[in-house]
C-alpha cells in the first residue's frame, strides 16, 4: 500500500494534519506579523492550512513542500477556493531537497511535525536555520516525553527511545544554535483526541464507501495497531508542541558555520 494513501485516507477530516487545533494555528499567524514582501517556506507543509492564512493575513510569498501528491493537491484546491491571487505555490517533493535561492534569504522558515524529513529535531533546526534570515522565524512542530516511555510503546512506534526528547531538550536543542525561543503552543489531551479520533472516523468512513479496496485489510490493520498504542500508552506518555525561534538580528561566524 501507498503510505501517501494511507495519510490520504487517515486525515480526510483533518484542517490541520497534526495534534493541535485551528485556534493555535490562528495564533502562530498572529504571532509572526510578516510584512508583504516576506518570502516563506512550509516544509511538509501537508494540506497548506498554515501558508494559506499566512497569505490571507498578510499577502507574502510563499512555497509548499511536501512529498504527497493527495496533500499537495488539496493544498492547491484549498488555495484556489480561499486565496486564488496569493503568491503561493506547492510542490510535491522531498523536503530535505528544498533549497531557497540564497542560504539565509526566508522571512520565516517552518516544518511542522514532519522532522524526520531531516533525520530528527536537531538537523530540521539546522537546515531551517539555514534558509532563516536574520531576524526571522525558524518555527518546528515536535513530539516530546511526557514521562520515561516502556519498552512496549517504543516496539509499538518502532521508534528508539532517544529519537524523541524532552519538552525542554527540544528547546534547548534551538538556543544551543543561537535562536531565540519566544513562544511555544502546547497541545493538550483533547487536542491529541481530536487528531487521533479524526483518523479512526475517517478509516470507519473511507471502508464503508470504498468496501472493493483491496487496501482495506492493511489500513484497518494500521489504523487498528496505532489506536491500540495510544489509548495504551500514548495519550499519557506522548507530548507535542510547535516551538516557535526566532533568529538573532545578526548571524555570527560560529553560528553561521553550523549551517
Amino acid at each position: 500500500m501507498d503510505i501517501w494513501k494511507y495519510y490520504d485516507v487517515t486525515h480526510r477530516k483533518h484542517v490541520v494534519c497534526n495534534p493541535t487545533n485551528e485556534e493555535k494555528l490562528t495564533h502562530l499567524v498572529d504571532l509572526v506579523q510578516l510584512p508583504t514582501t516576506a518570502r516563506v517556506v512550509d516544509i511538509a507543509c501537508g494540506k497548506g492550512e498554515f501558508l494559506i492564512r499566512l497569505a490571507e493575513a498578510y499577502g507574502m510569498c510563499g512555497v509548499g513542500v511536501d512529498c504527497s501528491s493527495f496533500f499537495i493537491a488539496e493544498a492547491e484546491r484549498r488555495l484556489r477556493s480561499r486565496a486564488p491571487q496569493a503568491e503561493i505555490t506547492f510542490a510535491q517533493m522531498d523536503g530535505a531537497d528544498f533549497k531557497p535561492e540564497k542560504p539565509h534569504s526566508l522571512a520565516l522558515a517552518s516544518c511542522i511535525g514532519a522532522s524526520w524529513i531531516f533525520g530528527g529535531h536537531a538537523q530540521t533546526l539546522d537546515a531551517l536555520i539555514g534558509m532563516a534570515e536574520p531576524d526571522g522565524w525558524v518555527i518546528v512542530g515536535e513530539p516530546y516525553w511526557l514521562q520515561e516511555p516502556p519498552d512496549e510503546y517504543l516496539q509499538a512506534l518502532g521508534l528508539p527511545r532517544d529519537s524523541i526528547g524532552s519538552h525542554v531538550e527540544n528547546v534547548e536543542a534551538g538556543q544551543r544554535r543561537g535562536l531565540d525561543l519566544v513562544h511555544t503552543l502546547v497541545s493538550s489531551k483533547d487536542d491529541w483526541d481530536r487528531y487521533e479520533g479524526l483518523q479512526w472516523y475517517a478509516m470507519a468512513d473511507y471502508a464503508r464507501t470504498h468496501r472493493d479496496d483491496a487496501d482495506l485489510p492493511e489500513l484497518f490493520e494500521r489504523v487498528t495497531k496505532e489506536k491500540s498504542a495510544y489509548l495504551k500508552w500514548g495519550r499519557d506518555i506522548l507530548g507535542w508542541a510547535i516551538y516557535v525561534f526566532r533568529c538573532p538580528s545578526t548571524w555570527n561566524a560560529k553560528v553561521m558555520s553550523r549551517t
